[in-house]
């Protein structure tokens, strides 16, 4: 019996079969052969779906946390690298998106048919806090990723569970509001770049739900920052149309006169929109951009 070494990873069936192998040939084809398992990038991306679809499902949040923590940190580093081959695939973190929108529909839905004989209401509602946090960690590393352009239409078109949001108490709520808040800031930053439909879509859908919240939001958590929240918003309504921006402004008007502190204050950019629209007279050229301008001057 022969011990042989292959070190050429390149070499030819047909050397192989000048070897007194035998019946053994195809044996050792399987075990030179790069064709024979998936590739590195497919294996990968299997074992992260794993580990990402089991850090949402997670009972115990302390550890869910402290994985969220490990594996974001991991993926942030293997970005660094330009030749990385152990990347998460875009296809992967919009599953679980779809997977995140489907557990939060259905905990909401519970939760307003909720009575004696189903689920404890508090349950329910920490559910619903989890799986929109697990959301808010999944859209974190798609605007890490620079892949987050298609969520926002996505976000948009959640009409069902924007529907079913308004009917929750605004205390156990307030998480699904600070994905819209997320967006907006990756907008204004310009780490999302979508067209104007799009964005106005998603303030259409999702921009009186952060009104409502707003103030359970940053009461409820340190991390959240007012100021960056109010920036983003401002800069997400000033890249639409001046029409846009009327209708969306005044409407954020009256509320805050409402409201006050418990709405975002956005009064810069209707400095801005007010300026554009009747001291610099822009309502006499068509408006009809589709650029996004994330960097706009703000008055003092």
């Amino acid at each position: 019996m022969y011990l042989i070494h292959i070190f050429d990873e390149n070499i030819e069936p047909s050397h192989l079969s000048q070897l007194e192998l035998h019946g053994s040939i195809p044996e050792v084809l399987q075990r030179v052969s790069s064709d024979s398992e998936p590739t590195t990038s497919a294996r990968s991306d299997g074992i992260l779906m794993n580990l990402l679809g089991g850090v949402l499902q997670a009972k115990d949040d302390k550890a869910r946390r402290e994985m969220k923590i490990l594996i974001s940190r991991l993926l942030r580093e293997d970005s660094v690298d330009d030749d990385n081959r152990f990347d998460v695939s875009k296809d992967t973190l919009y599953h679980l998106c779809h997977r995140c929108f489907s557990a939060l529909v259905l905990c909401l839905s519970e939760a307003i048919g909720t009575d004696g004989s189903k689920r404890d209401r508090g349950v329910l509602m920490a559910e619903i806090a989890r799986e929109a946090d697990n959301l808010q960690w999944i859209v974190d590393i798609l605007i890490e990723k620079r892949m987050a352009n298609d969520f926002v239409k996505l976000w948009a078109d959640q009409r069902e569970l924007a529907e079913l949001h308004s009917k929750i108490p605004t205390m156990y709520r307030h998480e699904i509001s600070r994905i819209t808040a997320q967006v907006c800031i990756a907008i204004g930053r310009g780490n999302i770049l979508v067209p104007k439909e799009s964005r106005f879509l998603l303030l259409s859908t999702w921009l009186d739900p952060l009104y409502e919240d707003f103030g359970w939001m940053r009461r409820a958590y340190k991390s959240v920052d007012k100021k960056l929240v109010e920036d983003g918003l401002s800069r997400t309504i000033l890249t639409l149309s001046l029409r846009q921006q009327q209708i969306i402004l005044l409407n954020w008007f009256d509320r805050y006169l409402n409201k006050g502190d418990d709405c975002p204050n956005i009064q810069r950019a209707f400095e801005v929109w007010w300026r554009r629209a009747f001291i610099r007279q822009y309502t006499d050229v068509e408006d009809g951009s589709q650029l996004q301008i994330t960097v706009c001057s703000y008055p003092n």
